[in-house]
C-alpha cells in the first residue's frame, strides 16, 4: 500500500536572509567594509524545508508569513519552485517577516535580526498534527504540546537543539527524548546537557536516552549510534572551502532524514549528512545553499581522490538516476515579481 503521508513534517520561525560573504573580518564601528558576496532567501525553519524537498521528501511546513514583499518571495521560492506543501501555514495581516543580516567571515559569522514574535504559536499552527513519517524539530525548554500528538501518531521524531544562553543547559530538556527517535546535537551542546567532557562520553550518555543519538563537531566530522541496530560510526569532515556556514547543521539534519527513510546503513546515513552539510557552505547560506541530490550527484562524479571514491562508494547505489535540474542558489537580490 502507497504511504501518502508527508515524509518530513516541519514547523518554526521564517525568516528572510540576506548573506553577505567575502568580508575577512567584522567591520569596526563607523566602518564600511565592501563585501565580495551576496544572496538572498528564505531562512530560518526554510532551511530544513528546502534541504529535505531537494532530496525528493514530501516536506509539509507550519510556519507564520508576514503580509509584506519578504513573505510574498519566501512563499514564490519555498511553494512555487521547492514543491514544499505550506497548507498548515498561515499569513499574519499587520505582522512583517522577520529579516536576518548574516555578515559571514571565515568559518563563523553573525547575525543581525528585526522582528518579532509571530502571532501564531506552534501549537497553534499545528494543532492536531497531521500523520507524517517523520517530523524534524528544534527542542525548546518548555516542550510542545504538538510534539507529543505527532510521536502518538507514529511520527518519528528527530530533534536537535539551540545554544542556551543562559548556560544553565537544564536536564529537564532531556526529557524529552523520550518522544523522540533520534536526536543530533553538536559538540558543545551534547556535553553541556549531558555533563561529560567529551563527545564520545556525551554521545554514550545519549544513547541511554534516544534510539538514535549523534553528535556532530564542525571540522571533525560527526558521531553516532543507533541502538535498535547496535551500529556506531565515527566519520570524519570534508576539506571543503567554506563560503558561509549559516544552515549546515539544518541540511545535515535534512540530510541525515533522507538517507534514514531510505533505510541506510547508519556509516552511510552520518556520510552522506555530514557530505550534503560540507556541501551547502560553499555557497550563500540559508535554504538555497542546500544541495540536494543534483549537487550530490554532481559532486560524486567529479570526485578523483582513491580514498573518498572508497569512502563513499555507496552513493553509486544511492544516487538516484535522474538526480533532477540544477538547483537555484541564493540571488544577489530577488527576482521581480511575476505579472
Amino acid at each position: 500500500m502507497d504511504d501518502d503521508r508527508p515524509d518530513v513534517l516541519l514547523t518554526g520561525l521564517l525568516f528572510y536572509d540576506l548573506v553577505l560573504t567575502g568580508l575577512g573580518r567584522p567591520p569596526t564601528p563607523g566602518e564600511e567594509i565592501w563585501t565580495a558576496g551576496m544572496g538572498c532567501g528564505p531562512g530560518g525553519i526554510a532551511n530544513l524545508a528546502v534541504a529535505a524537498a531537494r532530496f525528493g521528501l514530501r516536506t509539509s511546513l507550519a510556519t507564520v508569513f508576514g503580509d509584506d514583499f519578504y513573505a510574498a518571495y519566501c512563499r514564490e521560492v519555498l511553494a512555487g519552485q521547492e514543491g514544499v506543501d505550506l497548507s498548515p501555514s498561515r499569513t499574519a495581516e499587520g505582522w512583517h517577516t522577520p529579516v536576518t543580516v548574516s555578515l559571514a567571515t571565515g568559518h563563523d559569522r553573525a547575525l543581525v535580526t528585526h522582528g518579532q514574535a509571530p502571532p501564531y504559536s506552534q501549537d497553534a499552527l499545528m494543532g492536531d498534527p497531521p500523520a507524517a513519517r517523520t517530523a524534524l524539530v528544534h527542542l525548546e525548554a518548555e516542550p510542545r504540546a504538538w510534539l507529543a500528538k505527532a510521536a502518538a501518531n507514529g511520527t518519528r521524531i528527530y530533534a536537535d537543539v539551540g545554544w542556551d544562553p543562559t548556560r544553565e543547559w537544564s536536564r529537564d530538556l532531556l526529557g524529552q527524548l523520550a518522544l523522540c527517535h533520534a536526536f543530533l546535537p553538536n559538540e558543545a551542546e551534547a556535553m553541556a546537557y549531558t555533563r561529560t567532557g567529551s563527545a564520545t562520553a556525551a554521545l554514550a550518555r545519549l544513547g541511554e536516552l534516544v534510539p538514535v543519538a549523534v553528535v556532530t563537531r564542525g571540522g571533525d566530522g560527526a558521531l553516532a549510534v543507533d541502538q535498535s541496530t547496535g551500529e556506531y560510526a565515527d566519520v570524519p569532515a570534508l576539506d571543503l572551502d567554506v563560503l558561509d556556514a549559516t544552515g549546515a547543521g539544518d541540511v545535515f539534519g535534512a540530510s541525515f532524514v533522507a538517507a534514514s527513510l531510505g533505510g541506510w546503513p547508519l556509516e552511510e546515513r552520518l556520510r552522506f549528512a555530514v557530505l550534503a552539510a560540507g556541501l551547502s557552505v560553499r555557497h550563500h547560506g540559508g535554504a538555497l545553499a542546500a544541495p540536494g541530490w543534483y549537487g550530490v550527484d554532481r559532486w560524486w562524479r567529479s570526485l578523483t581522490d582513491p580514498a573518498l571514491r572508497r569512502a563513499y562508494g555507496f552513493l553509486a547505489d544511492r544516487l538516484p538516476a535522474d538526480p533532477g535540474p540544477p538547483v537555484a542558489y541564493a540571488p544577489v537580490t530577488p527576482p521581480a515579481p511575476r505579472h
